[in-house]
């Protein structure tokens, strides 16, 4: 019987200490709406995919939350609680981001519109590309929540489309040649 993605997702994350510790860790937070995304998440299955180390060119740990309190304030006490939390260099590593605030600065940072979002597995739906729209949450049982709108397809497939719920990102040509360099695999689908 063959396993579905999400249960080789699962197994290629556990199988990682580093994130392993970053995921009890983000829970012990208690962080309302919590996920792991995008790089920390997809980038462990290309380097399974291809023999490499998990922690090969994972960059950081995007652990994004869900407060309505979209106030500067707010997000800094939790920003300061995780840098107490993690230990380094993963204190160094772990960026928390209020996902009810992206609309106060994304236009300004990204040149683009934003509009605001719900929930935090809603920002996966706005990724870049589609391979990048995958979050995970380790529950207080330890099962493992995933997130991912558009299937994990694209993950195990080592393809980046552009997001066909977008215009085509500013940076595109960008992320993908830095995708490219750590990983020459990867299959870039042009718009």
């Amino acid at each position: 019987m063959s396993r579905t993605l999400e249960q080789q997702l699962e197994d290629i994350l556990r199988a990682s200490p580093s994130m392993m510790t970053v995921m009890t860790l983000a829970r012990d937070l208690a962080l309302p709406d919590w996920l792991i995304v995008s790089g920390a998440v997809y980038q462990r299955v290309w380097n399974h995919l291809t023999g490499r180390e998990p922690d090969y060119g994972v960059r950081d740990y995007d652990l994004v939350y869900f407060d309505p309190d979209t106030s500067w304030d707010a997000e800094d006490v939790f920003i300061r609680r995780a840098a107490a939390l993690f230990p380094p260099p993963l204190d160094a590593l772990v960026e928390v981001r209020n996902q009810a605030r992206v609309h106060l600065w994304f236009e300004d940072h990204f040149g683009e519109p934003y509009e605001p979002l719900s929930c935090s597995t809603e920002a996966l739906g706005r990724f870049v590309a589609p391979a990048f729209g995958v979050g995970v949450r380790l529950e207080a049982d330890d099962s493992l929540t995933i997130a991912a709108p558009f299937g994990l397809e694209d993950v195990f497939a080592m393809r980046l489309r552009p997001n066909p719920d977008r215009p085509l990102a500013r940076g595109w040509e960008k992320t993908t040649t830095s995708a490219r360099t750590r990983w020459p695999e990867v299959q870039i689908v042009e718009a």
